[in-house]
């Protein structure tokens, strides 16, 4: 049987606590289970309908298959030692960029998206799994280290043609220098906290750019059951107390 390191090292947790984020080039899942999501990823790609490739969020609230990975202690593991024992499931998205079509990821925090829907974002991470490989060339992601710890920024409009998103962070030539680029492999992940502020090129390449965000919150957190977007938001409990008494699936 594959053996996968279940752990991430002492340096990669002071990187995260320090940075905001960890790049991590070893496999995630076994070899048969990355077969098995990458190709509920291809279904799903080919079922979208009118939706862009980069468009197909939360596909686990319909396809339950994909449980098994977002709760799965090979992630787990590695999500406690960031943000601690109590663990539930934000959300998910599959996100493709096609070949030579892939739209630009704006600079952004992923928590200014989500504004109101904790009472604070010091406890919720990201993991970004390559389901395939992604590279400078075709739209990886990129993260400007130590960000996470500057709350939330100021926005500008971009034209959404272009760009996933319609706002924008604007950055500095000396802020720009500071990207740190994830490569990674099929199969490797990057973990990076809400708060960092990252972005992507568009993919110039001829090779398609698809990943599998997987989001976990702290349950030492507590959600607003009254924010406008609350409504048919589900999250799943993962493991430990639920003390921010969050509405949870129980599975």
């Amino acid at each position: 049987m594959e053996q996968l390191l279940t752990n991430l090292s002492t340096v990669e947790v002071k990187n995260y606590q320090d940075n905001g984020y960890v790049l991590h080039n070893r496999p995630l899942f076994s070899a048969e289970e990355f077969d098995r999501l990458h190709g509920i990823m291809e279904e799903h790609l080919a079922d979208r309908g009118n939706k862009r490739p980069d468009e197909l969020d939360t596909p686990h609230f319909h396809d339950p298959r994909l449980l098994e990975f977002l709760l799965s202690d090979t992630v787990l593991d590695k999500v406690e030692q960031l943000i601690g024992p109590n663990i539930g499931l934000w959300s998910s998205h599959f996100i493709c960029k096609e070949p030579k079509t892939g739209r630009r990821t704006p600079w952004h925090e992923d928590s200014a998206y989500w504004e109101g829907r904790f009472d604070n974002f010091d406890g919720i991470v990201t993991v970004w799994l390559a389901l395939d490989r992604s590279f400078q060339g075709n739209g990886c992601m990129g993260v400007i280290p130590g960000t996470h710890a500057n709350g939330f920024s100021e926005y500008e409009k971009v034209d959404n043609t272009t760009n996933v998103f319609e706002e924008e962070i604007p950055l500095s030539e000396q802020e720009l220098e500071k990207v740190v680029w994830f490569e990674l492999g099929q199969n490797e992940c990057s973990f990076h906290d809400s708060r960092i502020i990252h972005g992507a090129n568009p993919n110039t390449s001829e090779y398609r750019r698809c990943g599998y965000t997987m989001r976990y919150f702290s349950l030492d957190l507590a959600y607003n059951h009254d924010h406008p977007k609350a409504e048919g938001h589900k999250m799943w409990h993962c493991r430990g107390e639920n003390k921010g008494n969050n509405p949870l699936i129980y599975k």
